[in-house]
């Protein structure tokens, strides 16, 4: 199954490391570039070494769905520190994408 989630924070990257290791594929999007550095942690190789996807960019911005996987994702978690931005991103993704 293939995951996208938004936002690499504690619940994000939690999130995304339980998936990978449970054979999913993981797609992880989020503004920040050093946030990557929750993915690595604790881990003997690398993210993208493990088979994880992570992509900079902002997700109210339709490429940067798009670059992350948005349109093969048969899961999508928003886990932005914004609720609001939360919502709106799973709207984007519901309607445009279903």
């Amino acid at each position: 199954m293939f995951i996208l989630i938004v936002g690499c924070g504690r619940v994000g990257s939690a999130v995304a490391k339980q998936a990978l290791d449970n054979g999913h594929e993981v797609s992880v999007l989020d503004s920040d570039p050093l946030s990557h550095e929750r993915l690595d942690k604790d881990q003997t190789t690398t993210w993208e070494d493990v088979g994880g996807r992570f992509t900079v960019g902002t997700a109210l911005e339709i490429d940067a769905l798009i670059e992350a996987g948005i349109d093969q994702a048969e899961v999508f978690m928003a886990a932005t520190k914004g609720d609001n931005t939360n919502l709106v991103i799973a709207q984007i993704a519901q309607r445009r994408f279903k």
